[in-house]
C-alpha cells in the first residue's frame, strides 16, 4: 500500500517527508569581491597566447613615427594621441571585424587585451571618439598619408598570418585572390586600405556635421 502511494505521487499521513532536490547545496556569490583592492598588472591580465600579443610580437609599428615626424612640434602646441595608437585602434577595428570606430574605442575601454595593445593603463582614460576624429583630421585629412601607413601594416598582418590572403574583404564582398596571387593580393589589400579609410572618414564627417564643422577634404595629396 505504501508503495503504491509513493508511486502515485500520495504522501502518507503518518511520515515525515524532506524536500530534496539533488546532492549540490545552493550558495549564493559574495558580490563584496567586486570592491576587492588587489595588486595586479595589466601584463599578467593578458592570456599570453592572445592574439594582440602574437600581432605587438611580429609587427613593426616603429616606421609610422618617421612619417609623421614633420606633423608634430617638440614644444608647443596641445597634447595628441601617440599615432602609433591611433593606428593601433584602426587595426583593432579591422581585425576583429568591429563595425564602427565609436564601438571600437567603447570595447577599448572595457578590454584589457585592447588596452594592452594600445599601451593604456586599466585607469588610464582612453580617447573619445572626438578626439580620435580631431587627431586624424590633423594628421591625415586631404592627404594619402593614412593610406600610406595602414596599407603597408595592412601586408605585414598579411604576411603575419594574421589577415587570410586568399579572401579579404572589401566593400562588403569577399574577394577571392587569383592568378598572380601575390601581385593580386597587393592591389586587394591596397583596395581594402582605400575602403576603410572612406568608411572611417564617413563616420567621422557625420562627427563633424554633427558640431557644425565641414567634411573631412577629399582631394588627397601625397606627402
Amino acid at each position: 500500500m505504501d508503495l503504491f502511494l509513493f508511486q502515485k505521487g500520495i504522501k502518507h499521513p503518518d511520515v515525515e517527508y524532506t524536500k530534496t532536490r539533488g546532492d549540490d547545496m545552493l550558495r549564493k556569490k559574495d558580490l563584496t569581491d567586486r570592491n576587492q583592492v588587489t595588486m595586479v598588472s595589466l601584463e599578467e591580465l593578458v592570456p599570453k597566447d592572445h592574439l594582440v600579443r602574437k600581432i605587438e610580437a611580429a609587427m613593426d609599428f616603429s616606421f609610422i613615427y618617421d612619417l609623421v615626424e614633420d606633423l608634430y612640434s617638440d614644444d608647443k602646441g596641445r597634447p595628441s594621441i601617440d599615432p602609433v595608437v591611433l593606428i593601433k585602434i584602426c587595426m583593432i577595428k579591422y581585425i576583429f571585424g568591429i563595425r564602427s570606430m565609436r564601438q571600437t574605442i567603447k570595447e577599448i575601454e572595457t578590454n584589457l587585451a585592447y588596452r594592452w595593445f594600445i599601451g593604456y593603463g586599466l585607469q588610464e582614460d582612453i580617447p573619445h571618439f572626438t578626439t580620435f576624429s580631431k587627431n586624424y583630421a590633423r594628421r591625415f585629412e586631404g592627404t594619402k598619408l593614412f593610406d600610406s601607413i595602414f596599407n603597408r601594416i595592412l601586408m605585414q598582418a598579411v604576411e603575419e598570418g594574421f589577415v587570410d590572403p586568399t579572401m579579404v574583404f572589401i566593400d562588403g564582398t569577399h574577394v577571392k585572390a587569383s592568378a598572380n596571387k601575390n601581385k593580386r593580393v597587393k592591389v586587394l589589400v591596397k583596395e581594402q586600405t582605400r575602403s576603410y579609410r572612406k568608411e572611417l572618414e564617413k563616420e567621422i564627417d557625420e562627427v563633424r556635421k554633427a558640431h557644425g564643422q565641414k567634411p573631412l577634404k577629399k582631394n588627397y595629396k601625397v606627402r
